[in-house]
């Protein structure tokens, strides 16, 4: 039921009775279809859920859902063709019942209908086997909401129900921040118009980070709608949006929809790298003793254990050691303090009261990622414990309280050495990555990026240019990675135009090549349409060439034999000079090191030795 934002043609005299006519046949026909359109995970590549999406007839002007809502608005029919609308969305859903959601679209002028009664949707929900907290309501902004008051407490009576609320089209609408303000939505969906090519806006980028922020302190989820490209997804998910929308993920179908492994494995790659971006806290850091008790263990003797132990706010629930659920405090007196509370649970064991669905996680997930799991579970259980394993044994548990106080320190520490301009980790994060790369004994590959000429663009363009040259320079660096490399590679800002990537993808070279590529194909829209035959290098002296142009200095470390910090430096500073020695944007590479003998050579050696 999506509508784009239009001027409203009054129709009126013979064309507004037929189109009236049109409609009024079209309800009585019950003459409308719908298709779901997939929202994804962006943090898995799961499908989250769908958005029910209505057409009119074929062959029809109303076809289009511009065109069928739009004129049932001007002849007074919006509320019966939304309500059929939902009706059709409902009966045909096919979501499933535990883990998915569907968005029912609701136009803000329905919220002010004297005819909108809740009540109706519910009945057609329990018709379907449909629970109210698998239903979004998300509030379309046609027109804008002109008592917000109204509006809320039929939301607020929704809510109560069970349901959730999204506001769509933010960053688009009439009154978006105001709504956002005023109904406190689950759900944000940010306009197409803001996710458009976002990969190459700056401006954009800076908004979604702020919306984002913005929701994360209200609770809030962001939903990126119109993703079409890879590198639109990319970006977004590497930015750190929830969920996101748009034919590239799936177009809306009357089935249900399967993702493309090759999408849900780049979402599950460039979430890592989000997750794990300027962070080496794991959640088996903040691991704590806990109290354990077999699932058998009786009722009473875990009460009797938080009575003597007033300050143990919870426990693991373990077979042989592996943790099968959690019981908190305040939950298990809660049950005992009900009328024959005593009576019914004090001689069961605690298997039968535990949370069975608790959060449990391996040792060595990234905090943030922890953090995210734990604020996204229901209300009821938001400040439970986070049980902990190691090779699926109880490790212990981590509060929400240690796990919250752990990012803010971590986010406070980047932002004192990240650098300011590209947001990229700083000298102290470099020396620390090069650092722990060298003690992990594994081949891995250095990249330095520099700019050629750099010094004459500055004093031609100014800094402000300059300053967005560095970084596009660093978002090609990123985004070629993002594609070509793993998981846990690292791009970080030395300084002024220097660059530096760490990957441990089999092909570095390639990765290089891309990242000229991608920068050759991009930095000539710097130079405001002019033509260049020639440039000057530092001195002063002219040299021919057609702009900037970059160097990269690829050393690739095998460490069958240790390699220092000292090797490194040195040898990317011989291929910085080979680079700079030739026209244009360069790459030269050199190995240092001793390789590892693979399987294959290892059993040659033997051979050769026997």
């Amino acid at each position: 039921m999506r509508v784009a934002r239009h001027r409203i043609h009054i129709t009126s005299g013979k064309h507004g009775a037929l189109a009236r006519a049109e409609l009024l046949d079209i309800l009585q026909q019950q003459a409308i279809a719908t298709l779901f359109q997939p929202i994804v995970s962006l943090i898995d590549g799961t499908v989250f859920g769908y958005e029910a999406l209505s057409r009119g007839p074929e062959n029809s002007e109303l076809h289009s859902p511009l065109e069928l809502f739009g004129r049932a608005e001007e002849v007074g029919l919006l509320y019966p063709l939304e309500r059929l609308a939902r009706e059709k969305a409902i009966q045909g859903s096919f979501i499933r019942k535990e883990d998915q959601l569907l968005f029912l679209n609701l136009s803000a002028h329905i919220l002010q209908d004297p005819r909108f009664v809740p009540g109706n949707t519910l009945k057609l929900l329990e018709a379907r086997g449909i629970a109210p907290g698998n239903v979004v309501f998300e509030i379309t902004e046609r027109t804008s909401i002109e008592d917000f008051g109204a509006a809320k407490r039929i939301l607020d009576h929704y809510r109560q129900q069970g349901y959730r609320i999204a506001i769509d089209d933010a960053g688009a609408g009439y009154s978006s921040l105001q709504a956002i303000a005023e109904l406190q939505p689950d759900f944000i969906k940010m306009d197409r118009s803001l996710i458009r090519e976002v990969h190459l806006s700056k401006t954009k980028e800076y908004i979604l980070e702020t919306m984002l922020a913005f929701a994360q302190k209200l609770d809030i989820f962001i939903i990126a709608e119109g993703i079409e490209t890879s590198e639109e997804l990319m970006k977004l998910t590497r930015m750190g949006i929830h969920y996101g929308q748009g034919y590239l993920l799936g177009r809306p179908s009357e089935r249900e929809v399967s993702l493309k492994p090759e999408i849900r494995e780049n979402i599950a790659r460039h979430r890592k790298n989000y997750e794990t971006a300027g962070s080496v806290w794991a959640i088996g850091d903040l691991a704590s003793p806990c109290p354990c008790f077999d699932g058998k263990t009786p009722i009473s003797t875990v009460a009797s254990y938080f009575n003597k132990n007033v300050t143990a706010l919870g426990a693991v629930i373990v077979t042989d050691q592996k943790p099968i659920g959690l019981i908190m405090r305040d939950r298990l007196f809660q049950q005992l303090a009900g009328q024959y509370g005593y009576s019914l649970f004090w001689n069961r064991t605690i298997d039968q009261v535990m949370d069975g669905k608790a959060l449990i996680v391996d040792e060595q997930t990234p905090v943030e990622r922890v953090s995210q799991l734990a604020t996204s579970r229901d209300i009821n259980n938001l400040y439970d414990f986070v049980v902990i394993t190691s090779e699926g044994r109880i490790r212990g548990a981590a509060s929400i309280r240690a796990i919250l106080e752990c990012i803010t320190n971590a986010r406070m520490e980047n932002a004192k050495v990240a650098s300011p301009l590209t947001g990229l980790p700083g000298n102290m994060q470099i020396h620390r990555e090069l650092t722990k790369r060298l003690s992990d004994g594994k081949r891995f590959s250095v990249m330095y990026a520099d700019l050629d000429y750099f010094k004459w663009f500055n004093d031609r363009y100014g800094f402000h240019k300059g300053d967005q040259l560095i970084q596009f320079t660093a978002d090609c660096i990123q985004q070629a990675v993002g594609v070509l490399g793993e998981p846990y590679d690292f791009v970080g800002h030395i300084g002024g135009d220097d660059l530096i990537a760490m990957t441990v993808c089999h092909d570095p070279e390639k990765l290089g090549s891309e990242i000229l590529r991608r920068f050759e194909q991009g930095v000539g829209v710097f130079y405001e349409e002019q033509e260049w035959t020639y440039v000057e290098d530092r001195n002063g002296n002219r040299v021919e060439s057609e702009g900037v142009t970059l160097s990269l200095s690829l050393v690739v470390c095998e460490t069958a034999v240790p390699v220092s910090m000292e090797q490194i430096s040195l040898t990317a500073a011989k291929l910085k000079k080979q680079a700079k020695a030739h026209r244009g944007s360069v790459m030269c590479s050199h190995k240092i090191g001793v390789p590892l003998l693979t399987e294959a050579d290892q059993l040659q050696v033997n051979s050769s030795g026997s």
